[in-house]
């Protein structure tokens, strides 16, 4: 499903999948979560790349994360929560099982979903003007399992709490100095220093940082999940309180959904 606001370019072996929503702080609906989750199946297909890096359109914003304004239509009843969940899980899916080495952006607003396409990736390059959180608490949602693996694997179960339970955002600095981001760069050259990084990356042997990528993650093991937690998770996906929860803060943030 192609998006115009998902929009991958190809320069050498270094590929680059741009978020181009700036007007909306780079925030995802649906179709774009959808295609985000192809544009990085696709350059895991490219045996060609050395590196990908995701990025926002502008220095604002990363990724705002999902587009809350679009939940009225897109989440709310048992199936949307079905399909919703179904294809934002492969969209991380994506990212993180990309055969390249990945990196992120991480300009301006890195927050909720933006937050973690971030984990998913192997480096995330941010700023002092760059702040990092998952608020999912406050619209009565929470994170899957596997979406919170690689936070854990990240950061470990003190800043994970702090990020999901909690619902702290940090700074660029505090960010680093958890361990979210992996290096912090002057404001306004976090899209440059991706890009050095990337071409550092693709000057090694590709089956060198393949292999290494993959035993990084192989190592982690199976998830300690049984099918009995897979289906209580699910039995979560949709509630009462979610529904009522996600109109309210729609409302609350309208003039900012609507650039007011």
């Amino acid at each position: 499903m192609p998006h115009d606001a998902i929009r991958t370019s190809i320069e050498g072996d270094i590929a680059t999948i741009l978020l181009d929503r700036a007007e909306k702080r780079n925030a995802l609906s649906l179709p774009m979560w959808i295609a985000l989750g192809e544009a990085f199946a696709a350059a895991s297909a490219n045996t060609a790349l050395r590196a990908v890096i995701v990025r926002g359109a502008g220095e604002e914003a990363f990724c705002a994360g999902a587009d809350i304004a679009a939940f009225a239509t897109e989440r709310g009843t048992p199936e949307r929560e079905a399909v919703y969940g179904r294809e934002l899980h492969g969209a991380f899916h994506a990212i993180r099982t990309c055969l390249h080495p990945t990196i992120a952006a991480c300009s301006g607003w890195t927050m909720g979903g933006g937050c973690g396409i971030a984990t998913m990736c192997d480096f995330r390059v941010g700023s002092p003007a760059t702040r990092m959180g998952i608020p999912a608490r406050n619209l009565g949602i929470f994170y899957a399992y596997d979406e919170i693996d690689p936070i854990m694997q990240i950061v470990g179960h003190a800043v994970a709490a702090e990020i999901l339970i909690e619902g702290r955002v940090f700074t660029g600095e505090e960010a680093l100095a958890k361990g979210l981001l992996s290096r912090l760069v002057a404001d306004g050259t976090v899209h440059a220093e991706a890009e050095a990084l990337a071409r550092r990356i693709a000057q090694g042997s590709p089956l060198s940082a393949r292999f290494h990528k993959r035993a990084l993650q192989q190592l982690r093991g199976e998830l300690p999940i049984t099918e009995a937690d897979r289906q209580a998770e699910g039995s979560f996906a949709y509630t009462q309180d979610f529904t009522n929860a996600a109109r309210a803060f729609v409302e609350k943030r309208k003039p900012v959904f609507e650039g007011k």
